[in-house]
């Protein structure tokens, strides 16, 4: 006992300081825990006030960001080609700069990544790690990260992790995520490694083999996966092909689901609930903004995490900040020591979040700040006469129809102020386009349908980056090697 708390007082005074925190150290702590949880069930009191930080009072919020960013600032000027620039643009003292100071510096967006990538590297780190976006919403950026983030971050996750119990040793997580994402493929296995949990990185398989693996069919003597991370276009998959198959929670033995990326829809999640058993985690992470990541409470809101980063709401037109009940989107700044390799300071992650009203929050989350969950991509947020309609707003509306057509596949326009609708005729079995109408009437939103009889996705979403390239399925459902590709 007298060594862990040696241990968290290390831990502590190092993000205080803003000095470099070992990751070993933070692995130890995450042994104690493990070691605290076996011999006792709990990790005792105060653990959100350890986890989450006192951000509950403004005063001591605003003195931890005003420090995080002043730190951050200090070393990109010293170390980053391309903020060292960026700063002297906007006149910006990166010495001792305040909350207000830094909206002088102009966000940064996915395309200064793309095309600026080498100058983003600092001179002092040392890449160790590439990983890539997926490319769903354009050109992918690729992302290095340092030895130092690969080993931090999966430790302080599951540290967090096993004092919230939502992970621990006995569990096995199956990971359903592009194997692009090389970064969150990674580091969900270390976090499996370091609870001593087991993990089955699958990337994105034909839905039936991944629904063969959460039943664990192959018979390998191993128990079936307790926790799922996918995105909900891919979940949305698992869903309707559980049920096809007629399968419900007594099949599975999930007690987690996280997703993100993407949107959840409410009738997706219920539908979720009702056959895998569990309420899907409607989370928010992000590759260039890792590790700052957030999490959703009982009442829907979405609460960054405000240990690793600031977070801002800025305005779609980019006046400024969004005001409450506004919508705006997520612009992110990892602190330093957490960001080491190639961070980012203020990026627009281009992610829609509407403020929340301004009353005092009652939800489980009450002691950080919140938003409402993601809204979609700002880019796809339309301008009608009666409302800005987002992407959210569509794919609700969609899912909920009686023909479950999970994910939502549409297109959509502006066509004389009104929102022009072209939904899959599939989509409409069991109702009409005037009901669908009615149903958007009902949101405040006017709307025309267009029935599409192609066939064709009419949008792409990531459960579409399927990775079949080394099997085929015979109509017998035995896999067999896609011979094209032998000798390759």
């Amino acid at each position: 006992m007298f060594e862990t708390g040696i241990r968290q007082f290390r831990m502590a005074m190092a993000m205080v300081s803003g000095r470099r925190i070992n990751p070993q150290l933070i692995q130890r702590l995450v042994a104690d825990a493990d070691a605290t949880l076996r011999e006792f069930g709990s990790p005792g009191d105060d653990v959100d006030q350890l986890l989450d930080g006192p951000f509950a009072d403004a005063e001591t919020r605003t003195h931890f960001q005003t420090q995080g960013i002043r730190r951050t600032t200090r070393r990109l000027a010293a170390q980053s080609p391309f903020y060292a620039a960026r700063f002297e643009a906007a006149g910006l003292d990166p010495r001792k700069p305040d909350l207000d100071a830094i909206t002088a510096v102009p966000p940064t967006v996915k395309a200064d990544l793309v095309a600026s990538a080498g100058d983003f590297l600092c001179r002092d780190a040392h890449p160790y790690l590439s990983t890539r976006t997926t490319g769903t919403t354009g050109k992918p950026a690729e992302i290095w990260l340092s030895r130092y983030e690969a080993e931090l971050w999966p430790a302080m996750a599951a540290l967090s992790g096993l004092l919230r119990d939502e992970i621990n040793h006995h569990d096995c997580l199956q990971i359903n995520l592009s194997s692009r994402a090389t970064a969150a493929v990674q580091h969900d296995i270390e976090v499996c490694r370091l609870v001593g949990a087991r993990s089955r990185a699958l990337g994105l398989l034909p839905i039936d083999q991944s629904l063969d693996s959460l039943l664990d069919t192959a018979g390998s003597g191993a128990n079936p996966p307790t926790m799922l991370g996918t995105y909900p276009s891919y979940l949305a998959r698992l869903v309707t092909a559980a049920r096809r198959r007629g399968l419900g929670p007594g099949d599975f033995s999930l007690r987690r689901i996280d997703v993100g990326g993407e949107v959840l829809s409410q009738a997706l999640a219920s539908a979720a609930r009702d056959t895998l058993g569990v309420t899907p985690n409607d989370a928010f992470a992000m590759t260039e903004v890792l590790p700052v990541s957030g999490r959703t409470c009982n009442q829907g809101h979405l609460h960054l995490d405000l240990n690793m980063g600031l977070v801002e709401v800025l305005a779609l037109d980019g006046s400024g900040p969004a005001g409450p009940g506004e919508l705006g989107t997520l612009v992110v700044t990892p602190y330093f020591p957490y960001r080491d390799c190639m961070p980012v300071f203020r990026y627009d992650t281009r992610d829609v979040v509407r403020c929340l009203a301004g009353e005092p929050l009652a939800c489980n989350l009450a002691g950080s700040p919140g938003v409402s969950r993601i809204l979609g991509k700002a880019a796809e947020v339309l301008d009608t006469d009666t409302a800005l309609v987002t992407p959210r707003d569509i794919v609700e509306v969609i899912e909920q129809l009686p023909s479950q057509p999970w994910p939502a596949q549409y297109r959509a326009r502006v066509d004389h102020g009104v929102l022009d609708l072209t939904v899959p005729a599939a989509a409409l079995a069991g109702t009409t386009a005037a009901s669908l109408v009615g149903r958007f009437d009902e949101r405040g939103i006017g709307a025309v349908v267009t029935v599409d009889g192609s066939g064709e996705p009419l949008r792409s979403v990531r459960a579409d980056l399927l990775e079949t390239t080394f099997t085929t399925t015979r109509p017998d459902g035995e896999d067999r090697p896609d011979r094209s590709l032998v000798g390759v």
